[in-house]
């Protein structure tokens, strides 16, 4: 998987809240709910114990893709798309406007045009300038052209989530 650093501080901050904050709590809460009896017919504890469950899986997940992760960095000039970039393209055959923000796969939000750089649009679109009419290729049967309207730079990944599995 290809990240940024921020991506990376990103998934450290959040494991370390897990560790250190919600680790402890939902420990204690499984403790407490067990403490209620028959555990056959305990709602809460089975809750309990999944919700501990989920957050130690997420931690794992996540000290895994930072174990795996490929850094890379934004070497697109100031002109050209680029990471955390947003972008106005046109589709030709539609001749529709759409704007996206080119972020990496951990941050991917295809609901709010955020796209991955190794999406076929976010590999087609990095390092083109305005103007540039861009081939977005799906696969060896399926292709189609965007124009690139307009690049805005935006460093700031600040607001970006770590999307969840």
């Amino acid at each position: 998987m290809r990240l940024i650093q921020s991506d990376i501080d990103k998934m450290q901050q959040e494991i370390e809240y897990r560790k250190l904050t919600l680790r402890p709590q939902l420990l204690e809460d499984v403790k407490e709910t067990r403490a209620h009896g028959d555990l056959s017919e305990n709602f809460e504890y089975h809750a309990a114990k999944r919700e501990k469950n989920k957050n130690e899986s997420r931690i794992r997940y996540l000290e895994k893709v930072i174990k795996t992760a490929q850094i890379v960095e934004d070497k697109s000039g100031d002109d050209e798309v680029g990471m955390n970039n947003q972008v106005t393209v046109l589709f030709e055959e539609d001749n529709e406007e759409e704007v996206y923000k080119i972020v990496t796969t951990v941050r991917e939000d295809s609901l709010n045009n955020m796209i991955s750089i190794d999406s076929p649009l976010g590999k087609a679109l990095v390092g083109h300038k305005e103007g540039d009419r861009v081939e977005v290729v799906v696969n060896s049967d399926v292709s189609y052209y965007v124009k690139i309207l307009k690049i805005e730079n935006n460093k700031d990944d600040s607001n970006d989530r770590i999307r969840s599995y």
